[in-house]
């Protein structure tokens, strides 16, 4: 039998040389499944019950022996290699720290909290309401007739109905609904009488429409003001009020231009002045210059009589006015956005480029001139 102590040396003394290469040679030479001592381990089925006792434990503390070297070499080339490669290399303390993957606010949030600011301090308090209703309040409540186009099915996204009548509940259109909620309300709780109401409703709204500037789903906002002795003059000093804060310009011009909705009478379109500026429209100027023009923004009106009975209140006592603008169009308008498809794909390279951070959004706490 060959002498285990003089293999097991010859092993430890080139460990104690080797580098990361030699000692996998090594420790294969030597422990691998056809290794020198491995190879001695299977001789001791051979043995006779004493030359087992007697080599067993010379053949065992040998293996041990060539392991622990392995290990403590190896152990001790890597501290050497990092502590080689700390000393090459400097650390640099005074950069900035990588930043961390993060969210961020989306235009239309930030365009709702804008909103919310803007007109809390007009004293308008923000209203909301169910995105399922039923026809009578997206409807008929609002003076909307039975043929009107926007009751028919390919303008409204409506819900089966159990008693077999498919338009009783539906997508809202509009958040008007939220009005005519606020309204009822208030009826109730005075038992008639009324009370002033002054609101804002934002929302999601859904119309069965879609291209660069229209989508399926879409956010609203809607204001409405209750009050005895209101006139138009009120409506369009709060749009100006609104459009001069939300865009930060001072010099915007509105019309208000005759239409016809069913739930306002009168009724107006909103339209703002823009100038052109090196090919862009850029909101305010002189709309009647040479480079100006009016973009539309949305509707508005005095609350139509009939809208003002239906929700219990008395028309000849309580007047007031509502309006209605998209929010996505605001958003685009303000940023510089072309396209509405954009808000709802989900691209972070887009949302990267046109969010807001969450400790940074703009803020426009100066409030809005008198």
């Amino acid at each position: 039998m060959s002498d285990i102590e003089t293999i097991r040396d010859g092993y430890l003394a080139k460990i104690a040389h080797a580098d990361l290469e030699g000692l996998e040679q090594l420790r294969v030479a030597a422990l691998g499944k056809q290794g020198e001592i491995s190879l001695l381990l299977k001789t001791l089925g051979k043995m006779t019950p004493e030359e087992r006792q007697s080599e067993g434990p010379r053949i065992n503390g040998a293996r041990a022996a060539v392991a622990d070297a392995i290990s403590a070499r190896k152990e001790a080339l890597e501290d050497a290699a990092l502590d080689a490669k700390l000393a090459a290399e400097s650390l640099d303390l005074t950069l900035p720290v990588a930043d961390n993957p993060k969210g961020s606010v989306h235009p239309v949030s930030q365009v709702m909290d804008e909103l919310a600011e803007i007109f809390a301090d007009l004293g308008f308090a923000v209203a909301t309401g169910p995105e399922i209703e039923n026809d009578w309040r997206n409807f008929t409540a609002l003076n909307i007739p039975e043929t009107h186009p926007a009751r028919a099915m390919h303008d409204t996204f409506y819900f089966p109905d159990t008693d077999g009548d498919e338009r009783a509940m539906l997508l809202r259109t509009h958040t008007s609904p939220v009005q005519i909620r606020t309204m009822v309300e208030v009826a109730e709780r005075s038992q008639g009488k009324g009370e002033p109401i002054r609101i804002i409703a934002p929302g999601r709204t859904y119309r069965s429409d879609s291209d660069a500037t229209h989508t399926p789903m879409f956010h609203q906002v809607e204001g409405l003001v209750i009050d005895r002795d209101i006139h138009m003059g009120h409506l369009k000093w709060t749009l100006e009020t609104f459009v001069r804060a939300f865009f930060e310009r001072d010099d915007i011009t509105l019309r208000l231009r005759p239409s016809f909705f069913p739930f306002t009478e009168p009724s107006a379109e909103i339209d703002m002045g823009f100038t052109v500026e090196k090919g862009r429209r850029i909101i305010g100027g002189d709309p009647y210059g040479p480079d100006g023009g009016w973009m539309e923004l949305g509707g508005s009106g005095m609350v139509h009589p009939n809208v003002i009975a239906n929700c219990g209140l008395d028309p000849d006592e309580w007047q007031g006015f509502a309006f209605g603008c998209g929010i996505d169009r605001l958003a685009m308008l303000k940023y510089g956005m072309d396209d509405l498809r954009a808000f709802f794909d989900g691209d972070l390279r887009w949302l990267g480029h046109y969010g807001f951070g969450a400790l940074d959004t703009p803020t426009l706490s100066g409030g809005v001139g008198a």
